[in-house]
């Protein structure tokens, strides 16, 4: 079985001495609960495993059952160590406060019960963490599939990755479109929607909340502005709501809007968004092209591939903790400018040898980056990029 990069990390952070509350977060359907499970099938040592994905929100009382019963079967069995792993932890209201008693409870007795929590709404286990946590967790952040995982997992070619995006339980039904679109719709986007965001945040619009995504989805990779897509939208409201709806998806692993990078804050924040999936399958399951009309149609696929590497980039910034903006003066555009403390990289995606890259040039002259190159035609493959580890440009 494939085993992602994380497997090793978690097994290392599981053999260590108790010290930290380890929390294992991503979007949906990355296979989090998979590795923990591979993670604790290999380890010797013996584990309780819960999750709460049917439990009420309100009773948070389940979390304080669960540790009771891993601390019974720890005394009656005699165990030196056990592992409590919980599942969808955020579901639950005030999920923090239990287990920071609990977790206060066992270090007070020296009980050696090793806490591994999972979730998949970033905005909640956050909220959580910073509120009563803090000083007592380490994050393990999981990324959408990468090109290099989805080829070595499932044979995948550049252009598959590019149209399917990295969704590992979506790869075996590529041969068949309707399923595959069935899969990312109710799987992906609607359990996101639905149990991630609606769940915990009073939104007066849902319906506008989906077809903001819809439309942002299939303009991944664009510049749209917040009034166009007002004009796009039913009942929009204002462009307030639709940048705090941009935000929640973007904190539930869906879609992000992208700030035109620029060394003064305010005008960043001002700035049209540059809306951008986490992953293309996102983007590909609004379009109206077959994967083979979309290699055929050279504007569609130029599209398609700025987006595709826009996915790998905010992805492994969720991961590793570095910025993802563009720029744009005039006519002169850099697709992607990464940031993290003071290095800034700027790489331009070029799909064809039509598209201008004078807008690198004279980015390269204003902000002198660290690293400014192209991706595509003309520059480093993609194929070459997406397998490379994006911390080493900084």
């Amino acid at each position: 079985m494939y085993k992602r990069a994380e497997y090793q990390l978690i097994t290392e952070r599981m053999k260590e001495t108790r010290r930290f509350i380890q929390v294992v977060m991503g979007a949906r359907q990355i296979g989090k609960s998979t590795v923990v499970k591979q993670v604790l099938k290999d380890l010797d040592m013996p584990y309780q495993f819960f999750s709460a994905d049917n439990v009420p929100a309100t009773n948070s009382a389940w979390i304080s059952d669960c540790w009771a019963a891993v601390r019974s079967l720890k005394e009656s069995k005699g165990w030196g160590s056990v592992i409590l792993v919980i599942d969808e932890i955020q579901k639950i209201a005030n999920w923090s406060e239990v287990v920071k008693k609990e977790w206060d409870d066992d270090t007070f007795h020296d009980r050696d019960i090793k806490i591994l929590l999972l979730g998949s709404s970033r905005v909640l286990l956050e909220k959580g963490l910073s509120e009563s946590l803090a000083g007592r967790f380490e994050e393990i952040r999981m990324s959408h599939w990468s090109y290099q995982e989805m080829k070595e997992c499932f044979g995948f070619s550049l252009d598959q990755y590019m149209f399917y995006g990295g969704y590992p339980g979506a790869a075996t039904l590529i041969g068949d479109e309707d399923r595959f679109s069935q899969y990312i719709q109710s799987a992906i986007i609607e359990a996101t929607i639905n149990k991630d965001i609606l769940m915990d945040t009073p939104i007066s619009k849902p319906a506008l909340l989906r077809q903001t995504f819809e439309l942002g989805a299939a303009y991944s990779g664009e510049l749209l502005s917040l009034n166009k897509m007002l004009g796009s939208l039913q009942d929009a409201g204002n462009t307030v709501t639709l940048a705090g709806y941009i935000n929640l998806l973007d904190e539930s692993g869906l879609l992000c809007g992208l700030q035109k990078f620029s060394v003064d804050m305010a005008r960043r924040r001002a700035s049209i968004p540059k809306l951008q999936v986490y992953n293309n399958a996102l983007k590909m399951v609004y379009s109206p092209l077959t994967f083979e009309q979309a290699i055929l149609n050279r504007k569609a696929w130029g599209r398609i591939f700025v987006s595709g590497i826009g996915a790998y980039l905010v992805s492994q910034a969720f991961v590793h903790r570095f910025e993802v903006f563009y720029w744009r003066e005039r006519d002169d555009e850099v697709d992607f400018v990464l940031r993290k403390k003071g290095s800034v990289v700027a790489i331009e995606v070029k799909s064809n040898a039509e598209k201008r890259t004078e807008g690198l040039d004279k980015f390269r002259k204003l902000f002198n980056p660290q690293a400014a190159f192209i991706v595509g035609d003309g520059g480093i493959s993609a194929e070459d990029f997406l397998s490379m580890d994006v911390r080493k440009l900084f």
